[in-house]
């Protein structure tokens, strides 16, 4: 394929000399004529592995040139890879001057290159928020057009997974390769560029694909804030920090895994927050800071306060809720977070009804009866015996279960407006119906 990329920094050197070296006809575009000159003299203007030999093998084949023309490069070319920089503001916001000013360039190209005739695709490979590309970036290079993206031009985003130092491997050997399409037809033209490749390829919604490089950055932060943080509190307490994430990486069931990774319902039950409290008491009193660890249960309080506020969105007063215990299969309600959240709608005066099939009053002893009993004293007169009964009380229900009887019972339409908290297994088909409430999807 013939193939532009706009923006000559790692991302784009890399892209272009890697595109260059799997047999497309690469023209790179940089704004810095000593970038430009560079490549155009076979080496390579970022220091990376590899790299210097792609780009000197690239231009002595003439798969790969360089120009500072954007005009010259779209017109030479099928498909534009827009890999300009989005650095951050003073204020963290990011910046997009440097997107919208080569999607402006872009756009008066295409205009040239329409008449021509023949579909030009424009990929976005920047990091950038959800929203962006369809919002600011789609809006500018129709107004050039004068053309309608997806039919006159293609769209796509295709966000980058390239560590500097290994990137020229990650490209070759990538965890995944995420297409955002705005129409299948662009989605192929950028399926095309990497056939051949290892990994799993997934083509969603462009605000998905924009989001996607966002989450994976979060955790790689949040894994190396995790880490440091308990290895600090280890060292103070004399404990070898580097035994202890040996044992803890050993386990794949639940530390190294998909599990606790799907968005839904706050966290609670007998362990987990007590166990958060006596780990950050203990930093604290050894002077060590542990924000991260210190915040994960206030996050988990706000998460549940979500559901309260979408109870109040509402402006009903007769509630329901399904669930109450801390997890399926079991009647403990020890720190439940449905506990808590029926706790805060009942002092706030909602008329609730609640069902869990594993509750029965008169069956709970010891610890859990006693937490139940001060944290939820007119436990008694808010239970109902079955899920029918708590649908014909109820104006809003949350439902907090997967339970089988309850999810056959949901109806579909002309009932309570239901506030999922469990990612029900038809939220997809639900999605769309006015009385379904995602409570983070």
């Amino acid at each position: 394929m013939r193939v532009s990329v706009l923006g000559l920094g790692y991302v784009g050197c890399v892209s272009a000399a890697c595109l260059a070296g799997r047999g497309h006809e690469v023209i790179g575009v940089d704004v810095n004529q000593a970038k430009v000159d560079l490549v155009n003299d076979g080496r390579a203007p970022v220091v990376e592995e590899r790299i210097g030999d792609l780009v000197a093998e690239g231009v002595r084949t003439g798969a790969l040139r360089a120009t500072g023309d954007v005009r010259e490069a779209v017109m030479s070319s099928d498909v534009s890879l827009v890999c300009v920089g989005t650095p951050s503001e003073p204020n963290g916001s990011l910046c997009t001057t440097y997107l919208e000013r080569v999607t402006e360039q872009i756009g008066a190209a295409l205009v040239e290159r329409r008449a021509r005739g023949g579909r030009h695709t424009v990929v976005f490979r920047s990091t950038m928020l959800p929203g962006t590309c369809l919002n600011l970036l789609v809006p500018i290079l129709e107004k050039y057009v004068g053309g309608t993206a997806g039919v006159d031009f293609g769209v796509a985003v295709n966000p980058e997974f390239l560590r500097e130092g290994t990137s020229v491997r990650d490209f070759f050997d990538p965890p995944k390769t995420v297409i955002g399409e705005l129409d299948p037809a662009s989605g192929d033209v950028v399926a095309a560029l990497y056939d051949g490749l290892p990994g799993q390829v997934f083509r969603v919604q462009i605000p998905t694909a924009e989001a996607i490089k966002y989450a994976d950055n979060a955790f790689h932060g949040l894994k190396v804030g995790f880490a440091n943080e308990l290895g600090a509190v280890c060292q103070a307490l004399g404990v070898d920090s580097h035994q202890v994430m040996d044992v803890f990486l050993a386990d794949r069931k639940l530390n190294i895994s998909p599990a606790y990774l799907r968005p839904g319902f706050a966290f609670g039950g007998s362990c987990l927050p007590k166990d958060l409290r006596s780990l950050v008491y203990a930093a604290q009193r050894a002077d060590v800071s542990v924000p991260i660890l210190a915040h994960v249960l206030p996050s988990n309080s706000d998460h549940l306060q979500r559901a309260v506020e979408l109870v109040e969105r509402t402006g009903k007063r007769r509630a329901g809720l399904f669930g109450l215990s801390f997890k399926p299969g079991t009647d403990d309600l020890r720190e439940s977070p449905l506990v808590e959240l029926a706790e805060r709608l009942f002092g706030k005066g909602y008329d609730l009804r609640i069902y869990d099939a594993n509750v029965n009053l008169s069956r709970l002893l010891g610890a859990n009866r006693e937490y139940i009993e001060t944290r939820l004293p007119h436990l008694a007169q808010l239970l109902a015996d079955s899920v029918e009964e708590v649908l014909d009380h109820a104006e809003v229900c949350l439902v907090g279960t997967r339970d089988p009887a309850v999810l056959a019972a949901l109806p579909r339409t002309d009932g309570p407006v239901l506030i999922d908290l469990v990612h029900l297994p038809d939220a997809e088909e639900r999605r769309a119906e006015p009385e379904y409430v995602g409570l983070a999807w």
